[in-house]
């Protein structure tokens, strides 16, 4: 039996189509999210799996990342210098932790620049962060609990709410 063309052509674009036609497993790519590292030994990969090569080793517990995308098991992240690489999930944490920027910052006992100090924060100093409202987070550092502008801290996005 003989082919015409046009047959031929529509046999080698089916499983085109097929590899390319979205299905219901499909899943859209993830909102950026903060999450923090859950071991104090963290290896960040060039890809997602323990085949690619470790670029850099993170050595403190609780530090922010944000997750920029997933794959299988492996999330890729992004650290507050804009590092980025793959990571294990089983070494993050939902624990939500900010890491001060910039220059010393005051903790304050209220959401306004006028309010008393509690504390100061050095540049690198990691907290919790609790609850936002506006251009204010609640946050937690040694036991010292306030309030810190979002301009003065990186882990969160703007309009972030705190689950």
């Amino acid at each position: 039996m003989r082919v015409g063309p046009w047959l031929a052509m529509v046999v080698s674009i089916v499983p085109m189509l097929a590899w390319a036609w979205p299905t219901a497993a499909d899943e859209a790519p993830p909102k950026p999210y903060f999450v923090s590292l859950g071991a104090g030994e963290v290896n960040l990969r060039t890809g997602p799996g323990v085949r690619y090569p470790i670029e850099w080793v993170y050595m403190r517990r609780a530090l922010p990342v944000e997750v920029i995308g997933r794959f299988d098991q492996w999330r890729q992240i992004r650290d507050w210098q804009g590092t980025e690489g793959w990571v294990h999930q089983s070494m993050l944490s939902t624990r939500r932790t900010i890491i001060v920027i910039g220059e010393t910052r005051l903790l304050r006992a209220d959401p306004v620049l006028a309010s008393a100090a509690i504390a100061r924060l050095e540049p690198g100093a990691i907290g919790e962060i609790a609850d936002c409202s506006g251009d204010w987070c609640k946050v937690a550092f040694a036991g010292h609990r306030g309030w810190l502008g979002r301009d003065e801290f990186w882990g969160s996005h703007p309009g972030d709410t705190v689950e």
